[in-house]
């Protein structure tokens, strides 16, 4: 008997076929954990209307698929996985519309549109620069650093809600928090938004940039794969130092290893596998938990297999 799965890829194959798809996809190629599994079907979705197409016809057959941008913040079960991923980048449009607003599309990677937004000579991106993942991700899980959040310039979002079609969510509609936005709780995919920044001189924006990058190359480990901070910043103190604190700095299982220059980062330092990575994490939650009474928050989406 064939499954809903199979049909749908049957379908989509007939109802569009310039949909550009990869069947039995490694996950860990779309990672930068480098960690993962196959899909049963990745689906590249060019614009607003491949996407509603394709969604359409997912939900013919009931299936919510993995939705996903550059893969930065994704920790990837490496067994075979039973669902379709919907991978956006190939929404990367960007416009300069007036003297202070950018539109940009759901797959632009942050640290470009960082650097667009030099090119116009417009500040308040300064922050995203070495941010690795896509507009899309960062606008829905709020990305930050060094002091600055995508909350600080998200004017406006158009989503697409798979029931409702298309709308766009404008100001503190966005409930944007720490790590968090309104869309956690919709599910609406991203499909671009409009930025607003302010002008300046570009000398002292390279300048920002360069003094953020320093930083960052001093003190994370962005020379082996990972997905960024792998835990959330808890209400008292600091994961990274906490982790240190509790012994655990360099703890390390197969492959997996908590960062010897960044204790808040868990790292693949060649070969881990997932379960080298949860157990990792688990370790480092029991210690701190232990020691100090706080349980820490992963940052870090897990996909299993089951």
């Amino acid at each position: 008997m064939i499954d809903n799965i199979s049909l749908a890829i049957e379908t989509l194959a007939n109802r569009l076929p310039l949909l550009q798809r990869r069947l039995d996809e490694p996950m860990k190629d779309h990672t930068s954990f480098k960690i993962g599994g196959p899909v049963r079907a990745m689906f590249f979705p060019e614009n607003d209307g491949e996407l509603a197409n394709l969604y359409g016809v997912l939900r013919e057959f009931m299936i919510e698929p993995l939705i996903m941008g550059n893969g930065t913040n994704l920790l990837v079960d490496d067994g075979r996985l039973d669902l379709i991923a919907v991978k956006t980048t190939k929404l990367d449009g960007i416009e300069h519309n007036s003297e202070t607003s950018i539109t940009v599309g759901a797959g632009v990677l942050v640290s470009k549109l960082a650097a667009f937004a030099y090119g116009c000579g417009l500040t308040g991106l300064e922050f995203a620069h070495g941010i690795p993942g896509s507009l899309g991700g960062a606008v829905t899980m709020n990305a930050g650093a060094y002091g600055g959040e995508m909350k600080d310039i998200i004017r406006a979002t158009t989503v697409y809600n798979s029931k409702t079609g298309k709308r766009v969510v404008t100001g503190s509609e966005h409930k944007f928090s720490y790590r968090h936005s309104v869309f956690h709780s919709t599910g609406e995919i991203v499909i671009s938004s409009v930025i607003r920044l302010q002008k300046a001189d570009k000398e002292s924006i390279r300048a920002k940039m360069n003094e953020l990058d320093t930083r960052r190359r001093e003190k994370q480990p962005l020379e082996l794969p990972s997905a960024g901070s792998t835990f959330k910043r808890p209400k008292d103190g600091y994961a990274a130092f906490l982790i240190e604190q509790a012994g655990m700095k360099g703890y390390s299982v197969g492959g997996a290893q908590v960062s010897e220059k960044h204790s808040g980062f868990v790292v693949n330092r060649g070969g881990a596998s997932f379960s080298d990575v949860i157990t990792v994490i688990e370790h480092v939650r029991e210690a701190v938990l232990r020691q100090f009474g706080i349980e820490l928050e992963l940052e870090v989406k897990v996909i299993n297999s089951t």
